[in-house]
């Protein structure tokens, strides 16, 4: 295979990523034929997967853009992935071109990808980081270098604790993160979910349990718990299409459907 000159030379051609395949759900461009057969496997078990994979994508764009339009100009993407289509820091330059945006990802081919992407572009940084350990994403010099600490920040963590088992102390990682945030800071969250479909539960997580990140799905009680220390932006934590929608009427067409819970919180 030739190698596409978005792809570094220490990236293995042979083997799918899971950054490469979640751009193939996208439509994005910045995907291999052997990301595209497993996308497609899992799609055949799993049919309702790239409308999921939109309505997660949809929602961290209105959740971006809404924050920006309210004066947010710095945001730290952790499980960032590939930032390909729709991505943090072009909907976030569209309202404001100087925003400043750091992503994080624990998957080596995903930073190795996004810092090719990204090579030149002096207003965002790529760091190789663990959710599963906060305080090495905080301390980290590309993240202190871009962002100010001091002032507010939006973190996202969209489609990625659900990832983290409940031994993985996701609960914990999250709190960490908020005790450093300035006040007026943000939470951007969205979850998988068993509500409103357990009969698609056990094939869901069966699916992921054969791949090197099972799913952890939680109640929508239980992803509340990650919002304590914040205030629940309008409207709180709903279905991913819920959470303010371009189009109302198509959203509260099966929302369960996705079955993801999204929310913003912002810092007390």
């Amino acid at each position: 295979m030739d190698r596409p000159s978005w792809v570094p030379a220490e990236v293995d051609l042979s083997r799918p990523s899971a950054a490469r395949v979640y751009d193939y759900y996208l439509g994005g461009s910045h995907n291999l034929e052997v990301d595209r057969r497993m996308a497609r496997e899992a799609i055949s078990l799993w049919p309702d997967l790239p409308v999921i994979m939109h309505a997660n994508r949809a929602f961290l764009r209105r959740a971006v853009r809404h924050l920006a339009e309210r004066g947010t100009t710095q945001f730290l993407d952790i499980g960032s992935g590939i930032p390909t289509v729709g991505n943090v820091h072009e909907a976030a330059q569209q309202v404001h071109p100087g925003a400043r945006v750091v992503y994080v990802d624990s998957d080596p081919v995903a930073v190795a990808h996004s810092r090719a992407i990204l090579t030149g572009d002096e207003q965002t940084a790529v760091v190789h980081g663990d959710l599963r350990a906060p305080e090495t994403i905080l301390e980290d010099p590309a993240v202190r270098t871009t962002l100010d600490l001091d002032q507010p920040i939006a973190v996202l963590v969209v489609a990625v604790l659900h990832f983290l088992s409940d031994a993985d102390d996701p609960f914990g990682a999250v709190a960490r993160i908020r005790d450093e945030l300035a006040p007026g800071s943000h939470l951007v969250l969205s979850h998988a979910s068993a509500d409103g479909r357990p009969e698609a539960a056990a094939s869901h997580r069966e699916l992921y349990s054969r791949t090197p990140t099972p799913m952890t799905m939680r109640s929508r009680e239980e992803i509340t718990r990650f919002f304590e220390g914040f205030d629940l932006v309008d409207p709180g934590l709903v279905w991913l299409p819920l959470w303010r929608p371009d189009d109302p009427d198509a959203a509260a067409r099966h929302p369960e459907r996705t079955t993801g819970f999204a929310g913003v919180g912002r810092r007390t």
